[in-house]
């Protein structure tokens, strides 16, 4: 399966340990999917961490630690395809990674912008709740 999770969920992931955006990266590290990323996405990431709000919760070495897990084992997706659909001009650069990646699902916290999608070019849009329990049916 391969799935893109939003920036946002890496993000609540950090925040809060046992979560269940901590516990879906858990499962990925642990070979549950298989994860596509781009550079754009490690590069927000990396802004978006050292945020002074952000950085004050989250210890600079788990954020360095999560960038180097996904630049290392993720899947790099490249050529990424030009995408203008989300209502969030911002979110689309993620839309390209599903696409260009041929992801099946994509995975966000984003309900008035990706959630309400639904679909993008064969990439099923849902929320972590949602994927979380499709996960569990699966194993």
């Amino acid at each position: 399966m391969r799935v893109v999770l939003d920036t946002n969920v890496f993000i609540s992931a950090l925040l809060i340990e046992f979560s269940p955006p901590a516990q879906l990266v858990t499962h990925w590290r642990r070979s549950g999917f298989s994860l596509l990323t781009a550079f754009p996405q490690l590069e927000e990431l990396r802004r978006v961490t050292r945020y002074p709000k952000i950085s004050a919760r989250i210890k600079p070495a788990l954020a360095g630690r999560l960038i180097n897990d996904l630049r290392e084992v993720a899947v790099m997706v490249e050529n990424l395809p030009v995408v203008e659909v989300s209502p969030d001009p911002y979110d689309n650069y993620l839309l390209s990674i599903a696409e260009g990646g041929l992801a099946d699902y994509l995975v966000t916290g984003d309900k008035p912008h990706l959630l309400s999608l639904a679909r993008h070019a064969g990439t099923k849009i849902v929320s972590v709740r949602d994927f979380m329990i499709l996960i569990q049916r699966l194993r």
